[in-house]
């Protein structure tokens, strides 16, 4: 087989990003990566076309394959290191709850890649054309927190992995290197973030006693980041941003994208369709409801985490901007 260099090749918005693509030697050892992975599954390049996207964030490939009858298409992530624990967690993940994950086809957990099948339509594309509406995000919603229920024992073992830390505890020290940090923040806006600084204690030392445990947290949990491979199931992929925290701190995301797309009068649903595979064990609605509340505000410090995971060398003013956004987030209320 010919081994030539993929010829697509999609910047984005970011030409001047600082990916490993651009290394030979790299690029290489990612190529015969990929082809020993897909024969070790039986699996077989129909074209050397392939595309490749580059983002300070990730290298993402997609291939062509076949297995002899249908063709298909499988994807390479690589990860920059400070989401290099998204190929471990995602195997991890296809282990403990596979009905929820895409199961990888191989795993280098040492170099931050992963190979991934085709997981069936994004729920964003089925948004689009209409075949979904707002009760399939309250279903994915509700398969979501079930399968955080799922992995309720294994958040030991996931942080093993490198998964990051954003617990209760961990949030103050979150919130005081972001606003640090940032550089797009105005000096009045550093004022108030330091004022409110007092009051994101009691949040977070209000979020730890509500009883319900840590779980894993995806972080960017949108339309984008779902696949619906039938109706009314739903498939959880792109970890790269996740961490380990109060789970409903995953709220914080698809609640931004449900009220820009529905309006706020969605939102009720949604949220009661989010919390209902947690009631049980002497928990409330009401008291569900106060904690979701507490954790979609403190949700907000998670991201300004996940803009730091980029490939060594890269700055994102852009990143900055919307860290600042997420920080002024915090006091639009006087309370959560």
């Amino acid at each position: 087989m010919q081994r030539q260099t993929p010829t697509v090749v999609d910047r984005g918005t970011y030409r001047d990003a600082v990916t490993p693509w651009e290394q030979q030697e790299w690029r290489r050892a990612a190529l015969d990566w990929i082809r020993e992975g897909l024969a070790a599954r039986g699996l077989r390049v129909t074209a050397e076309r392939w595309r490749v996207r580059l983002r300070p964030w990730s290298v993402l490939v997609r291939i062509e394959v076949t297995d002899g009858a249908d063709v298909r298409s499988v994807w390479f992530k690589a990860n920059p290191p400070g989401s290099a624990f998204e190929g471990a967690l995602t195997a991890a993940l296809a282990r403990r709850v596979p009905e929820h994950v895409l199961e990888p086809l191989a795993v280098d957990a040492g170099r931050g890649w992963s190979l991934l099948p085709h997981g069936g339509e994004l729920f964003r594309d089925a948004l689009e054309r209409g075949a979904a509406d707002i009760r399939a995000w309250e279903e994915a919603l509700r398969q979501y927190a079930s399968m955080q229920r799922a992995l309720l024992p294994y958040v030991d073992e996931l942080g093993r992995l490198g998964v990051p830390d954003a617990r209760a505890a961990a949030l103050p020290g979150i919130f005081d290197a972001a606003v640090a940090a940032n550089t797009a923040l105005e000096p009045e806006d550093r004022t108030r973030l330091h004022a409110l600084r007092p009051r994101l204690l009691d949040w977070c030392a209000e979020l730890a006693a509500t009883g319900v445990p840590d779980s894993l947290d995806h972080c960017d949990l949108h339309d984008g980041q779902l696949l619906r491979p039938a109706p009314g199931r739903f498939t959880f992929f792109d970890w790269g941003d996740a961490n380990l925290s109060h789970p409903f701190c995953s709220f914080t995301v698809p609640a931004r994208r449900v009220r820009e797309r529905y309006g706020p009068q969605a939102l009720p649903r949604l949220r009661d369709a989010y919390l209902e595979p947690w009631t049980g064990d002497g928990r409330t609605l009401p008291g569900l409801r106060r904690a979701l509340t507490l954790a979609t505000r403190l949700g907000a410090l998670a991201p300004t985490r996940a803009w730091t995971r980029l490939f060594p060398g890269t700055h994102l003013p852009a990143g900055d901007a919307a860290c600042a956004e997420w920080l002024r987030g915090l006091w639009s209320a006087e309370r959560p």
